[in-house]
């Protein structure tokens, strides 16, 4: 299937990457993926805390969904490093819902890239419910005593 994605060589490094994703998700509040896509492979494998996808026509899929969804949405990297195929990323992402208070997240990425430089692996870490319940006083406090009192 076609996604409107030139099939060109693009290798991602670091500085690429540090720019791509600086552009990504600051453009008026709507994230716009349409240039860093070219570096993500077909095979795509994206994992974080909701969903699992395989294949670049459903991460596509997945980033017009979150732009759907979401009345505002930012990103500031607050690391970002290389290690041999991996690249690492910090970061901060206040998300704003259309009826909801925006909320700040907490989480990092890493991704892997292939033989070609193309991003074959992207895991995204965060705790989307605990970000999200800390911008609600009632479920603040009882979320955290609840995560304390289970797991530490």
């Amino acid at each position: 299937m076609d996604i409107g994605i030139e099939k060109e060589d693009y290798k991602l490094t670091l500085d690429i990457l540090k720019d791509l994703w600086a552009k990504t998700y600051n453009t008026d509040g709507k994230p716009d993926w349409s240039h860093i896509l070219p570096y993500y492979d077909e095979n795509i494998y994206f994992r974080d805390s909701i969903q699992e996808i395989h294949g670049l026509v459903d991460f596509v899929e997945m980033t017009k969904r979150l732009t759907e969804r979401s009345s505002d949405l930012k990103m500031d990297l607050i690391n970002v490093a290389q290690q041999e195929s991996n690249f690492f990323i910090e970061w901060e992402m206040t998300i704003g819902f259309k009826k909801y208070p925006n909320s700040i997240l907490y989480g990092a990425s890493r991704l892997t890239i292939n033989e070609k430089g193309k991003i074959i692996v992207q895991r995204d870490y965060y705790d989307l419910w605990g970000d999200i319940f800390d911008n609600i006083p009632y479920f603040k406090n009882r979320y955290r005593k609840f995560m304390h009192k289970k797991f530490g």
